[in-house]
């Protein structure tokens, strides 16, 4: 029998002596991450990033926070670059680790938000055989992401790292993953000096474009904005277009405070959930200037039926497949500010002032069918009340989505996060965590439903870890109440979302949270008071009418 002295000797024979001055990959990753400014990393460990982990360790300019589910990683990261406008930052390990961020990484790509996910892998050695944790992380993400990298041996990390970085918060933004085979990782570093010589871009002359865009607005009697995700880096450049050309403006839901809701020209969110106001806007207009919009089927709802009898003017980073009367691909902020300085005097169009000032209402309460609490009297409390705090507002996906989108007003960019293009349950509260990251100043808002909210709720362990004042808003109607709704629209009332919630105030309790019930008119306001002077996590839990519609 071995003591434990002479069993260390053993084990030290034979054993190389590390190098003083040794440089992994692990490390040269992390070192390049302080360079670029990265501060914050959402991620989960495992074996394969063990060696990143022991970097991350090391250093004191990038803060770790530790989920509780690789998904709400990337939601995280999702909610910390729509705040930053910088790339969020994911790592963690291979397998089941990276298969878990495939529902963000597609939240984020439908979004156009800006990530760059770092992927621990096998040895790229044993891909052919029957590994622990191998899965074919390139081929999984071509569909879903802006584009993905698989690092081996003949590339320079700080080179790929670089890469990733700039293709993710570049053009049309999007996700980019880098797949790291923990060998590499694990090596010695050697740099390759096989860097690209960058390319010049000279600035682009928007003079034909800009004489074009003038001509239409100058012909057509009832021109009509509408502005998208992509136009949200534009918003000074938005407020002086449409000052000059003194037109009515709508958005689509991502498109959201691109431009101030409470201002005149305004007329609210198109679509499928969209203001009446706006919607009629659209039916009337006979000159469409779309601005960093995709058009999806949420917006458009019938193709032939949008915008009749309109010109359609595309102002987008990228060619849509879409036929425009006239198409511009450019940077929106880049081509606005060029229009601003080059076009002529626009007389304003006073009869379709007049008329889009007529059609404008404050949106109105669904009607109620029964004195339970309804989530629209909710919203628009919940608006009012917290409206001098101009607070950061993050939604999940359903009925609430689509009534905060309505009752809030935002008048800035960058302060209505929500899942668009996926709609993706569960991305609230992750969301909120990140988005509080980015900018501690806010009051952060997550506006929930008790389906979205228990699809992450794991993430109240990473609230109280780190103390993030986050207030969750639970709108709790014991359904899924959009696929409820559609049920008793469509199929003849034949439901199954009904749900058993627990009570969330225990479950809060269990994390040592602040939470309250509310179920009154009378007792909301107090409730949201105690929230908000709360220092930390706190939950209001909400029981609404199960059979609200919007």
């Amino acid at each position: 029998m071995y003591n434990n002295h002479t069993m260390a000797n053993l084990l030290s024979i034979n054993q190389p002596k590390p190098k003083t001055d040794y440089s992994s990959n692990a490390k040269i990753l992390v070192d390049t991450l302080v360079k670029l400014g990265v501060d914050s990393i959402f991620g989960y460990p495992g074996a394969s990033v063990l060696s990143i982990y022991n970097e991350l360790a090391k250093q004191n300019k990038i803060k770790h926070y530790l989920v509780r589910h690789e998904q709400a990683a990337v939601h995280a990261a999702e909610g910390y670059a729509r705040i930053n406008g910088a790339p969020g930052v994911v790592l963690v390990t291979s397998g089941p680790g990276f298969t878990n961020t495939i529902t963000g990484i597609a939240n984020a790509f439908a979004d156009s938000t800006p990530l760059v996910v770092l992927a621990g892998d096998v040895a790229p050695a044993n891909k052919h055989s029957k590994v622990f944790q191998k899965v074919d992380i390139i081929s999984m993400t071509k569909s879903c992401c802006k584009k993905n990298y698989l690092l081996n041996y003949k590339d320079d990390i700080k080179d790929i790292i670089e890469k990733a970085f700039i293709e993710a918060n570049s053009g049309s933004k999007g996700p980019v993953i880098v797949a790291l085979p923990r060998n590499i990782l694990e090596a010695e570093y050697t740099a390759l000096h096989n860097k690209e010589q960058k390319e010049y871009k000279p600035l682009q002359d928007y003079s034909e474009d800009i004489h074009k865009l003038s001509k239409l607005i100058n012909e057509a009697q009832r021109p009509l904005v509408l502005l998208g995700g992509g136009s949200l880096d534009a918003y000074y450049e938005i407020e002086q277009f449409i000052s000059k050309i003194q037109t009515p403006v709508v958005s689509t839901l991502m498109g959201i405070g691109a431009y101030p809701s409470e201002n005149s020209y305004y007329l609210g969110m198109i679509g499928l959930n969209g203001s009446q106001e706006a919607n009629s806007a659209i039916k009337r207009c006979d000159l469409l200037i779309s601005i960093g919009a995709s058009l999806s089927d949420r917006t458009t709802c019938k193709k032939n039926q949008f915008a009749p009898n309109t010109k359609i003017v595309n102002i987008n980073i990228n060619h849509l497949q879409n036929l425009f009367d006239l198409e511009i691909i450019a940077d929106a902020k880049e081509f606005l500010s060029e229009f601003v300085k080059q076009s002529p005097h626009f007389e304003p169009k006073q009869k379709w002032l007049i008329e889009t000032d007529e059609i404008k209402e404050c949106p109105k309460e669904p009607e109620c069918k029964s004195n339970c609490l309804h989530s629209s009297f909710v919203l628009k409390t919940l608006s009012d009340f917290t409206k001098y705090l101009e607070p950061v507002v993050v939604t999940d996906v359903g009925q609430h989505q689509m009534l905060t989108a309505q009752f809030f007003n935002f008048n800035k960019p960058r302060k209505f996060i929500t899942s668009g293009g996926l709609g993706t349950m569960g991305f609230g509260l992750p969301a909120s965590i990140g988005a509080y990251i980015a900018n501690p100043d806010n009051l952060v808002l997550n506006i929930t439903g008790d389906g979205s909210f228990q699809m992450n709720l794991q993430e109240l362990a990473t609230c109280r870890e780190h103390n993030i004042p986050i207030k969750i808003i639970i709108m709790n109607n014991s359904y899924l109440g959009m696929v409820r709704e559609l049920q008793e629209k469509i199929y003849n009332q034949r439901y199954q979302v009904e749900m058993i919630n627990p009570d969330f105030t225990k479950i809060a309790e269990a994390y040592d949270l602040f939470a309250i019930s509310v179920k009154t008119k009378e007792e909301l306001i107090p409730a949201l008071e105690k929230a908000i002077r709360h220092n930390g996590t706190a939950i209001v839990d909400v029981v609404i009418d199960s059979f609200e519609n919007i």
